[in-house]
């Protein structure tokens, strides 16, 4: 058990500090690495659904996502360690195509905020459709620990993501449902 908490814990830490370091680099050398963001509806824009994880627009910006990041990210580790690799990759590939696929157009889409939504509704439905006491209490603490993220979905200012967190919210629904079964009636 011991050993298990320290590898999730080495697992966040190591992909906070990839982060960290990414945009480190970013920053020192002006910025290069937001053209590897998600550029809606143009074929080079689609690497950025693998990228645009990685890469953030300040250092304020990666601050905002990295505790959340770390949370909910260690929270999606609880029942499974593979849950976390699992339900990043569909958040990243769902909800940065449906960002991609929707978006405005003429803008860049960068931040590890589409997957923390993600984790975010992962951890919400995931109570819904595993229907155990404890999902459901992981999801009610959840709900009011980080409820308030859910106006994030919601236009709010020009130069945040509402759609990157949507999708990502939406996908993370989606992980949830693919890696719970409802109990047989």
């Amino acid at each position: 058990m011991r050993d298990q908490l320290k590898t999730r814990l080495q697992i966040l830490g190591i992909s906070a500090i990839a982060l960290w370091v990414i945009q480190f680099i970013n920053a020192i050398t002006g910025d290069p690495f937001l053209q590897f963001g998600i550029i809606p509806r143009n074929l080079i824009g689609l690497r950025g659904i693998l990228f645009a994880p990685l890469i953030h627009g300040s250092f304020r910006h990666l601050i905002a996502n990295t505790v959340p990041f770390l949370t909910l990210g260690g929270l999606v580790m609880v029942r499974r360690m593979m849950d976390f690799f699992t339900v990043s990759l569909i958040v990243i590939l769902l909800g940065g195509f449906g960002t991609w696929l929707f978006a405005g157009s003429n803008t860049v889409h960068v931040g590890a905020s589409g997957l923390v939504f993600g984790y975010l509704g992962y951890l919400l439905c995931r109570g819904y459709f595993e229907r155990s006491w404890s999902a459901i209490t992981l999801s009610v603490l959840v709900v009011m620990a980080y409820g308030g993220m859910l106006w994030g979905v919601l236009p709010s200012r020009p130069y945040i993501s509402w759609q990157g967190h949507l999708f990502g919210l939406i996908s993370g629904g989606i992980a949830a449902r693919w890696l719970t079964q409802s109990p047989k009636s």
